[in-house]
């Protein structure tokens, strides 16, 4: 097989892996919906304490495990993983809220919002400077949190929450620095917030409100299977980020929110009031508009390779 084409096969399994990955995360909403009558707090505890055995039992399948003494000398790294794992926890805690009280849309919403919030936070922390079509999409998802909120009388505090803790999870992996392959950093940051997590086991236990061993083999079931839910599409998403270019998986990235508004809509039958809709139609029109500039930005620095390559051949031997 030749070079291009052996790269144009990693590029479609690259694709696949994407779709499936963020396909997975997009029906998050009816998983976590089988999940009740569990609490948003105790479907996170053991989110967390599955995912962490899962986690340790692949590493340990593949003796991987000299990784972690660095980890626990490095006191920097150790914070980072710290800050990253209670961000993260955030973000599922209150996306699992936002599932089983009824407002999917609004958990999709944090997700459309999310890449507009993560610009922004690029230009405020890193001091990042924004192509002229970046202002205007950031602009536009500035227009859309006023709406919600004046529109809708409230702050529209699920998606924000989501996009934000979210936007500040990757901001902090970049801070902390890709030193960890994605089941390393999994399993780090589930095995920093795994004592809470099982205090939170033990009050609910105690107080009469767990639901594990009171609702039937099915439900502990698929309380144990949050642990393969929450790392397939990760090690999916690991793999495809090696073999696609960053604008595919932006774009890929949209297919999760969309699945999620579908589910809560027309399988969970949520509700969606007229002025949300138009919140929703104007983050679309912010992400057209980043969209449009990823992929025009992305053309052109090809072009400019092309020309650069052109221009200075690499010597013959």
């Amino acid at each position: 097989m030749s070079a291009p084409a052996a790269d144009d096969q990693d590029v479609r399994r690259g694709t696949t892996y994407g779709f499936l990955a963020y396909g997975i995360w997009g029906l998050f909403p009816l998983y976590f919906a089988a999940l009740a009558p569990a609490g948003a707090f105790e479907v996170l505890s053991h989110r967390i304490l599955w995912t962490l055995a899962f986690c340790a039992l692949v590493l340990a399948v593949r003796r991987d495990g000299a990784w972690v003494r660095r980890v626990v000398r490095d006191r920097r790294l150790t914070a980072g993983i710290t800050v990253a794992g209670l961000l993260i926890a955030t973000n599922w805690t209150v996306y699992v809220l936002a599932v089983l009280t009824g407002r999917t849309y609004e958990a999709a919403l944090g997700y459309f919002l999310n890449p507009i919030v993560t610009v922004a936070l690029g230009v405020v922390v890193l001091r990042e400077r924004l192509r002229p079509l970046q202002w205007v999409a950031v602009s536009i998802g500035a227009l859309a949190s006023v709406w919600l909120t004046v529109a809708g009388g409230i702050i529209p505090w699920i998606p924000l929450a989501l996009a934000f803790s979210f936007a500040l999870y990757g901001l902090t992996k970049k801070r902390v620095g890709a030193s960890l392959t994605a089941m390393r950093s999994l399993a780090a940051e589930t095995a920093a917030l795994s004592p809470v997590a099982l205090v939170v086991l033990v009050l609910l236990t105690t107080r009469g409100e767990s639901t594990f061993t009171t609702d039937g083999t099915v439900h502990a079931g698929l309380l144990v299977l949050a642990g393969v839910v929450t790392a397939v599409p990760l090690l999916l998403f690991a793999a495809a980020a090696r073999r696609i270019p960053l604008v595919t998986i932006g774009l890929l990235q949209f297919v999760t929110p969309v699945l999620q508004l579908l589910a809560g809509v027309f399988v969970l039958g949520e509700d969606v009031s007229g002025r949300l809709w138009v919140g929703f139609g104007i983050v679309w029109v912010a992400l057209a508009v980043l969209s449009y500039d990823s992929v025009t930005a992305a053309r052109r620095h090809r072009r400019a390779l092309r020309r650069r390559d052109a221009e200075c051949p690499e010597p013959t031997v």
